[in-house]
């Protein structure tokens, strides 16, 4: 089932490069709305990252966080991928490069894409450099899952879907994946599906 306000793949908004956000746009009532709506979105669909475009809005703004729920998960899972809990951050007009060459795949899901997933490989460590929700320079160093969820929206605003980066053998249902691989460290997950397991380092 669809998530309600959230744009689908076929939805042209997803495929726009957005705009950056004007400095007329900066502390203003309309900006702290539409981060409000973004936040609330990504929370009642209990997602990790919202990009403004996937609720119809072609701006370069993007919002995730990763609330202690993730402590649920299973601390070989969450050592694998590197998962933790951090705060909610806002980025208006980002900019991201890698750190380093280091590289990991894992199964990604997308809330424009709602049921389906697929491993997707990314860079382990980024920086994003951008404005906050103040409208104030920040930037941030990301390691592990928070780096993953960063690129992946990042990717939004520039009209890419991780459906474009996945290894297309993998694709399938969210349902199918869990059934599937619960419990299953990547390598044999990757084995299983016939793709070759990349030397990537493992937490």
């Amino acid at each position: 089932m669809n998530n309600p306000g959230i744009s689908q793949a076929g939805d042209p908004v997803l495929r726009l490069k957005a705009a950056p956000v004007g400095p007329e746009r900066l502390r203003t009532r309309e900006l702290d709305a539409l981060i409000e709506t973004m936040v609330a979105t990504m929370r009642e669909a209990n997602g990790v990252g919202l990009a403004a475009p996937q609720i119809g809005v072609s701006l370069q703004v993007f919002v995730f966080e990763e609330t202690e729920r993730v402590l649920a998960l299973p601390p070989e899972e969450r050592a694998e991928k590197e998962r933790f809990p951090f705060p909610l951050t806002v980025f208006l007009n980002p900019t991201l490069r890698a750190i380093g060459d280091e590289q990991t795949t894992f199964f990604e899901g997308c809330l424009s894409i709602d049921g389906y997933t697929a491993l997707v490989t990314r860079s382990r460590e980024v920086e994003v450099s951008g404005l906050d929700l103040n409208g104030d320079p920040q930037t941030l160093s990301l390691r592990g899952w928070p780096a993953r969820i960063a690129q992946h929206e990042y990717d939004h605003l520039q009209g890419i879907l991780f459906t474009d980066r996945m290894l297309p053998r993998s694709f399938m249902t969210v349902e199918h994946q869990r059934t599937r691989f619960a419990g299953m460290r990547i390598g044999e997950i990757m084995q299983e599906l016939g793709l070759s397991v990349p030397p990537e380092r493992r937490a």
